[in-house]
């Protein structure tokens, strides 16, 4: 007898994808995700919205709704070249000026240029932050360890080999394709094409969960919040998340309170 934890609706994989700085070439690619039932995370730095190839503040909450809005810093600074007072200032007046465009709590983070400490993370995780993502790659399709330097599979210049892996892997559940970008790369590599075929890939895939970053890290987070009884034949969900399992070649979820009895 053993359980094995599954995404949402018992899915045995899962798509999130990531694109920083809030630029005006956000608009196409967000209408090429809708078109294909693709969500990812955006992250945004609120200070320089309104200018250049940024989009406008205006636009936030609809631009990017039905996806994540995350945070970025206000100024895209090295954060951790900064005090400790600015690199505080940075993220939590992101987050609340965030927060006041797309009208929900901003949690979620990446890191400018890709690059932090360990007081970066922890002064991060001090105003409230609970994810970030680095530049770094895994190049595989493993669940983050550490949520606070969260690395992704792949830059999407990379998105089309992997999607094809990950397509024909269904050997292990709680496989998660991680890509990340910038929208405006697309208008400098002159390869709209390549996004445009990876979401024609990737959509409506029978056993693919398509998540913002948020949300993985709320299930992932739940996972890892449940009490297995001494001898693991019970599990409790203590978490106000569902949490779906195959046991002996069944499936089913434990609602949040819940406490499962294996056998």
């Amino acid at each position: 007898m053993g359980i094995r934890f599954l995404y949402p609706e018992g899915k045995l994989k899962a798509l999130t994808m990531s694109y920083d700085d809030g630029v005006v070439q956000d608009r196409r690619l967000i209408g090429l995700f809708n078109t294909n039932g693709i969500r990812g995370t955006f992250h945004i730095n609120s200070g320089i919205l309104d200018s250049g190839n940024r989009v406008a503040s205006s636009e936030v909450k609809t631009l990017y709704a039905g996806h994540e809005v995350s945070c970025h810093t206000v100024s895209h600074p090295f954060l951790e070249r900064l005090p400790r007072t600015e690199v505080a200032r940075e993220i939590y007046e992101d987050r609340r000026r965030l927060e006041e465009l797309c009208g929900y709590p901003v949690i979620g983070m990446s890191y400018p240029f890709g690059t932090w400490n360990s007081e970066v993370i922890d002064i991060a995780k001090s105003c409230g932050i609970v994810y970030s993502r680095s530049t770094r790659t895994s190049g595989g399709f493993g669940i983050p360890q550490e949520f606070m330097a969260w690395d992704a599979t792949c830059h999407h210049r990379e998105m089309l080999e992997k999607g094809d892996a990950f397509r024909q892997n269904d050997r292990y559940p709680l496989a998660l394709l991680y890509i990340w970008g910038h929208a405006y790369e697309f208008d400098n590599d002159n390869n709209w094409c390549d996004i445009e075929e990876f979401c024609r890939m990737m959509a409506n895939l029978p056993n693919v969960w398509y998540a913002t970053n948020i949300e993985v890290w709320r299930y992932l987070t739940a996972i890892r919040s449940l009490v297995t009884s001494a001898d693991g034949r019970m599990v409790l969900n203590p978490s106000a998340t569902a949490v779906w399992y195959t046991c002996d070649g069944k499936d089913g979820v434990i609602r949040p309170g819940e406490t499962l009895t294996l056998g």
